[in-house]
C-alpha cells in the first residue's frame, strides 16, 4: 500500500454540545457517552465531543465547511468566534509508530486509531480556548492589582469587583472541569499500540504541561482576588467604624445641647 496522508481539522466552540440534541441533524451518527461519530462517504468522518469540539478527518475543505455550516444552521446557537487546529497523520506500512517532523506516523490507519487522534486534536483545540480565557482573566486581574499598587486601595464601588470575582470563580470552575479531557481513553488500556499513539500525541500537543500552566495562572488569579476582596472588606469596615464613631459623637453632642 502506498503511503497516505490523513488530515484532521478541529474546531472548538465556546458552548458545550449536547450529543443527543444533535442526533436528528446527523441521523447516521453513532453516539456514545463521550462522543458522536458521523461517518461520511466514501470515507472520513466527523467526531463531535460534548466539551464543545468538532473534528473532521479526510474530508475535502468544501465538504467539511458544508457540514460545519449545517451544524451552525440547524443545531444549537453557537459562537462564530472559534478555535481551529489541524494535524496530519502519515500512514505507511514501512514505518514504525511514532512522531517525526511534527506529524504522527502509523503503519496502519484504523477507525480506532483515527478516534484517538481526533480526541487528542479536539483536546488541544479546547485547551487553547481555555488558555485564551485565562489570559484575559489574568489581564483583568492585573488591572485591579495595579490600581491597588498605585493607590493603596480598591475602588469604593465594589460591585464591579464583586461581579468580576464571581466571573473569575465561575471561569475557574469551568477550566478545572476540563481535567476530564486528559483522561486516557478506554481503548488504550488493552492495546499497547493505541497507548503509544495517545501518549505520543499528548506529548506532541503538550497537553499536561499546558493544563498545569493553566492551574498555576488560576491559582495566582485566586490569590490576587482574595487579597482584593480582603482590602475592599477592610475599607468598608473602616468606613463603618468611622460612621459609628460619628454617631456616638453626635449623640454626645445632642446630650450636651439638651443639658445646656
Amino acid at each position: 500500500m502506498a503511503p497516505r496522508l490523513h488530515q484532521f481539522y478541529a474546531v472548538a466552540f465556546e458552548e458545550n454540545l449536547a450529543l443527543r440534541q444533535l442526533a436528528p441533524i446527523f441521523p447516521q451518527a453513532r453516539i456514545t457517552a463521550h462522543q458522536m461519530f458521523v461517518p461520511m462517504q466514501p470515507e472520513g468522518g466527523i467526531y463531535i465531543y460534548p466539551f464543545g469540539a468538532v473534528v473532521a478527518y479526510d474530508l475535502s475543505p468544501e465538504r467539511r465547511e458544508a457540514e460545519l455550516a449545517r451544524l451552525f444552521r440547524i443545531g444549537p446557537k453557537l459562537t462564530t468566534q472559534v478555535i481551529r487546529e489541524d494535524y496530519s497523520v502519515l500512514e505507511d506500512p514501512a514505518l514504525a509508530i511514532g512522531l517525526s517532523d511534527g506529524a504522527l506516523r502509523l503503519d496502519r490507519f484504523t477507525p480506532e486509531r483515527a478516534g484517538i487522534v481526533a480526541l487528542t486534536v479536539a483536546q488541544s483545540a479546547a485547551m487553547e480556548y481555555y488558555e485564551r480565557i485565562v489570559e484575559r482573566l489574568l489581564a483583568r486581574t492585573g488591572e485591579f492589582v495595579e490600581r491597588l499598587e498605585r493607590r493603596g486601595t480598591v475602588p469604593f464601588r465594589t460591585r464591579p469587583l464583586h461581579r468580576f470575582i464571581g466571573q473569575a470563580i465561575a471561569t475557574r470552575g469551568e477550566v478545572l472541569a476540563v481535567l476530564h479531557l486528559l483522561d486516557k481513553p478506554d481503548e488504550t488500556w488493552d492495546d499497547p499500540a493505541m497507548d503509544r499513539i495517545y501518549n505520543d500525541l499528548r506529548a506532541e500537543f503538550d497537553l499536561v504541561d499546558r493544563y498545569h500552566a493553566l492551574e498555576l495562572k488560576l491559582r495566582s488569579v485566586q490569590e490576587a482576588l482574595e487579597l482584593l476582596a480582603e482590602v475592599g472588606r477592610d475599607r468598608h469596615l473602616l468606613l463603618l467604624e468611622a460612621i459609628i464613631v460619628l454617631l456616638i459623637l453626635l449623640e454626645v453632642a445632642l446630650a450636651l445641647i439638651r443639658r445646656s
